[in-house]
């Protein structure tokens, strides 16, 4: 054979090499491009309709729907009906599974979405039962209020009814996957009352800061320490409100017309007032049981529901025309929230085409998906704002259990017991047993992370049972053998309330009285409600269904078996602090008290600590002295960034000696720094790491437990030290230092050598914002733990500016991360001269769909304190408009 006749061969299996190749390449494109196809199209599906006309069946008549460049829609409907029959038509073409998955939460139902891992979770949500709460609060809603809920619930169900599976969102694409057989239930207005209860849970109050104190107490004594010792360091690392410093909400009580009297006042119910008392030996003793349970507990929830915001807190301001440079006042709100993707807000524009008695609705501003009507926000008269009261609505009691049994008084009397379901995907039903004394419910040992009730030695427990006055001869040795310990929770919003009613009073309020009607039916969760007005009016009220309590303060869990702790009345509404118009022309909540020390009833001494509110009120002052404020003179106070603990390390560290030219350099950082936590600054990140490395040196690194929450706390506590180099805290022999000097040093070094392993050695590169970052993560599926399914969820990260503790309240964990968990959820400035002057901004987006255009399209402006445009008037919203849907009636 001659060489031309082996070549042919070669060059065409070469050739059928080529094609064969050529082939599967192609063959791999064209699959990939499918697949991108399919997924853009899963992807894109369900995305809403916001243009044009769209028969929608249980409407009475046409409804219009404006939607601006950002996605934010005003509706303008004939009816309330039509009204709140469109609004929850428009939550759930934007929100549907973010609402789907809270009243699952919220009724302890996680487990029927995403299967076997949600079980514990279930158990302690569903023990809590906010869910049939909800559905007492509906049953006693007044016709009119009840008709709003159930037209909401009415248009949700209309857009379930022409929607299913990746239709609703592409969430349910992907649940879809694990759990093929899932169908939401249609919508109920329980499902919209229950989330108020979540938001309660979300604004808890001191549950945290009582339970690390009992934590504390418990790990003191084991360490040997005396009663009286471990009160004292208790005492100090939870010091009181500093009132000589730090201003109060209400340092002057303004004396109003009472409103009409309720029922219950009129019928004599309402409780009488109660001075309230100290902190007592019971209490310290009690604290000593095992408190690691009602910890988890706590830490359940907030998995699902996210961490608990800033200082549990938020700002919020108001200032009268007599300091404007319109002559009418200005409103600024920000609350601070757990970060969250979507936003927990939803700006919406809510109106009647004609305002009358029986549609009396114009009012816009910042709702929840799930629940109809406007937060927070302002209506044609009237603005308002919120921040957390951060008044003490909920104790923990320590409860001695028999069996189903407890004792009371000296007495084993039955405890409610109600056997429950847990319904779980893809797997068995899991029997769930709730049990509740006279309290709340059992709330020990639900959870994996729970111990089992503790078991205590009677005579180490007997021993601290006979320092309790009245109960040495009611204890003996069968209550004593035989008792365990259980904790249960009292709490205002486990009682069926009327903040599903003050929502629409607020929406509807034209005047003073009005507001102050609305925040009577404002319970659950207790928040500061700031006014202004179009007439020139500012004023405050602090609403809520606040306890009375009896021998204790809460302070520390109680001894549930003594009735004499027990909570004996509410404060009258009329007895709460109100102002109306103060000299000073401008009122500041900032979580901080609300009023000093001598006002008649207990309301907590778990205040935030007041140096947000202290730096709104100083810059107010120094701006208004400078000239007339304005709208912007508002956001840029919402932005400000000054650290005021680092104004106090940075002179401390002026006469300290470091070892290493590094340190050194970052030390001199701190010279020039104006205190200011920018995000593109090298010395707010190393005055920030270093106060990291100090509070975790003086305190854990002696086995004290760092506070949760409001870093507040700590700067007051080091702020004192600081002041006092004799302090013994100062002094930690595992550390090897002896003084305050030593410490500081050895925080200033551990802080260079941290930054330098994270943003390199060059001091001028480092940059808060970087280190501070904030990653926006889905609540569900955005924490699945496969990464591509992350992918699709979560955005970020985002430098920001800001800190704990400081009025750009963008929290962080001292001692564990530096990254953002805790933001200014939204921020609006209010122009009551001309509602159109006014702004908004929130976290993310309208959308909770990902990749829609509006999904996080108002993040980076957030990050930047950017805000947009707030058009209300028809002629400006007309202006703004970009797309225009109309629903009709129809079949």
């Amino acid at each position: 054979m001659s060489s031309d006749d082996t070549a042919a061969p070669r060059r065409s299996l070469g050739s059928r090499i080529g094609r064969i190749a050529f082939v599967v390449l192609a063959s791999l494109l064209v699959i990939a491009t499918a697949a991108a196809f399919f997924l853009v199209w899963t992807i894109q599906r369900s995305f809403p309709q916001t243009s044009g006309e769209l028969t929608t069946p249980g409407l009475h008549k046409s409804v219009t729907v404006q939607r601006d460049a950002l996605g934010i829609p005003t509706i303008t409907a004939s009816s309330t009906d039509d009204l709140f029959f469109a609004q929850g038509f428009t939550h759930a073409q934007d929100r549907f599974f973010e609402m789907d998955f809270r009243r699952h939460v919220t009724s302890g139902r996680v487990a029927e979405m995403f299967g076997e891992s949600q079980v514990a979770t279930d158990k302690f949500l569903r023990t809590l039962g906010w869910r049939k709460v909800a559905e007492q609060e509906v049953e006693a809603l007044d016709d009119t209020t009840r008709g709003y809920y159930e037209a909401y619930a009415a248009g949700v169900n209309a857009y379930l009814s022409s929607h299913e599976g990746a239709d609703l969102s592409l969430e349910y694409a992907v649940l879809g996957i694990q759990n093929p057989d899932y169908r939401p239930e249609p919508w109920e207005p329980a499902d919209s009352v229950a989330w108020l209860k979540a938001m309660a849970w979300d604004l808890r109050t001191n549950i945290g800061s009582e339970t690390d104190r009992a934590l504390m107490a418990a790990q003191l004594n084991e360490a040997g320490e005396a009663d009286a010792d471990a009160q004292a360091l208790i005492e100090k690392i939870y010091p009181a409100y500093p009132f000589a410093q730090h201003p109060v909400i209400v340092p002057k009580i303004t004396a109003v017309d009472p409103l009409p009297a309720t029922p219950a006042e009129e019928e004599g119910t309402a409780p009488a007032s109660f001075t309230g008392t100290t902190q007592t030996d019971a209490q310290t003793a009690v604290a000593k049981v095992e408190w690691q349970q009602a910890d988890s507990a706590i830490e359940a929830a907030s998995m699902l529901l996210g961490p608990i915001g800033e200082g549990i807190g938020s700002n919020s301001w108001v200032v009268s025309g007599d300091l404007t440079e319109s002559g009418k006042p200005l409103l600024a709100n920000d609350p601070h929230l757990g970060a969250a993707l979507p936003s927990v807000w939803y700006q919406v524009q809510l109106k009647c085409a004609k305002v009358s008695e029986a549609c009396p609705f114009d009012v816009a501003g910042f709702s929840f998906s799930g629940l109809p009507g406007v937060v927070i926000g302002h209506n044609a008269k009237i603005a308002w704002g919120f921040t957390n009261l951060t008044t003490d609505v909920a104790d923990l009691y320590v409860e001695k259990v028999e069996g189903d049994q407890y004792w009371r008084d000296g007495e084993l009397v039955p405890m409610e017991v109600e056997n429950d379901v847990i319904k779980v995907a893809g797997g068995d039903d899991v029997p769930l047993t709730i049990r509740r004394t006279v309290h709340g419910p059992i709330i020990s040992g639900l959870t994996d992370d729970f111990t089992a009730i503790a078991q205590h030695p009677s005579v180490e427990f007997g021993d601290k049972l006979t320092d309790l006055p009245g109960w040495e001869a009611t204890v003996d040795a069968t209550w004593n053998v035989n008792a365990t310990d259980a904790i249960s929770l009292r709490w205002t919003a486990l009682d069926p309330g009327t903040t599903a009613s003050a929502i629409f009073a607020l929406d509807t309020a034209s005047d003073f009285t009005g507001f102050r009607r609305a925040a009577s039916l404002f319970d659950v969760p207790a928040q500061n409600l700031i006014y202004a007005d179009q007439q020139g009016n500012i004023g405050y009220q602090a609403p809520g269904r606040l306890p009375i309590r009896g021998a204790g303060d809460g302070w520390l869990p109680q001894p549930g078996w003594d009735s004499a702790y027990d909570w004996t009345g509410y404060i009258p509404f009329e007895d709460l602090p109100v102002s109306y118009n103060p000299d000073g022309g401008y009122i500041v909540t900032a979580n901080n008290a609300i009023v000093t020390d001598d006002y008649p009833y207990f309301l907590s001494r778990d205040w935030d600590y007041g140096y947000r509110a202290a730096r709104i009120a100083h810059l107010i002052e120094r701006k208004s002295a400078a000239g007339a404020l304005t709208a912007q003179n508002l956001r840029d106070i919402q932005m400000d960034d000054e650290m005021w603990i680092g104004k106090q390390l940075a002179a401390a560290m002026g006469e300290v000696t470091v070892d290493g030219e590094g340190a050194r350099s970052a030390v001199d950082l701190l010279r020039t720094w104006d205190a200011q936590n920018k995000a593109d600054s090298p010395a707010a990140a190393y005055a920030n790491v270093l106060w990291s490395n100090l509070v975790t040196d003086v305190f854990v690194e002696r086995d004290v437990p760092l506070p949760t929450g409001d870093q507040g706390r700590l700067f007051t506590v080091v702020g004192a030290m600081l002041d006092d180099p004799a302090d013994p805290l100062w002094i930690n022999e595992r550390l090897d230092v002896d003084g305050m000097d030593a410490m500081l040093a050895l925080a200033a070094e551990q802080a260079y050598t941290e930054l330098s392993q994270l943003q390199g050695a060059d001091v001028k590169r480092w940059s808060w914002g970087t280190l501070h970052a904030l990653s926006l993560t889905s609540s569900t599926l955005g924490s699945s733990g496969i990464e591509p399914v992350e992918m699709l969820f979560n955005r970020g990260p985002y430098p920001v500016s800001g800190g704990s503790s400081v009025v750009n309240a963008t929290g962080w964990s001292v001692g564990e991360s530096y990254a953002t968990t805790t933001v200014p959820s939204m921020r609006m400035v209010v122009d009551l001269a001309d509602f159109d002057d006014s702004s908004w901004i929130h976290l993310t987006g309208q959308s909770g769909h990902a990749f829609n255009r509006h999904y996080t399209d108002q993040t980076a402006d957030w990050a930047a304190g950017v805000q947009k445009p707030w058009p209300f008037t028809k002629k400006a919203v007309a202006k703004a408009t970009v797309d225009t849907l109309v629903l009709k009636p129809g079949s």
